[in-house]
């Protein structure tokens, strides 16, 4: 495929994860690191994020299913996993989060097993949307790797 239309292809997909909330400006702020230095800066945070935070989410289901009254372990998993979603600028599963956070103080443990669910939904869908993200930026290479697409 043609450079230029990669490029077109990749602004249009980096809109698409804006507009459509899965991604924040801590993304932008990430990708404003990546120089020629570190080209895969922000595709390795990725991935470090998506190792820890399945970890955190299998920790998560054991605590619920081990320890289903111990809101503030599971309030205190939560939390990791929202300041690690926060730190790639993963909207969606920072926001599922917090609402996994309110079924907590409310002692609301099928509030919390619904909202754990809808975190593995938005973490797999945020997986397969970044690595065909990082997949288009592979093929442009590293000439132009930070892809200015602000809101």
């Amino acid at each position: 495929m043609e450079y230029s239309n990669l490029r077109r292809q990749i602004i249009f997909m980096k809109k698409n994860l804006f507009d459509q909330g899965y991604l924040d400006e801590q993304f932008n702020q990430l990708e404003e690191l990546q120089d020629e230095s570190s080209p895969n800066f922000v595709e390795e945070v990725a991935a470090l994020f998506f190792k820890d935070s399945s970890r955190l989410l299998t920790n998560i289901e054991q605590a619920i299913d081990k320890y289903p009254q111990d809101f503030y372990r599971l309030d205190s998993l939560v939390q990791q996993l929202k300041g690690s979603g926060s730190s790639i600028g993963a909207l969606r599963m920072k926001n599922e989060c917090s609402v996994f956070k309110v079924n907590c103080n409310d002692r609301n443990l099928e509030g919390c097993r619904r909202s754990l669910q809808k975190m593995k939904r938005e973490h797999a869908t945020l997986k397969q949307k970044l690595e065909s993200y990082f997949q288009l930026l592979r093929q442009v290479g590293p000439r132009d790797y930070a892809v200015s697409s602000r809101k």
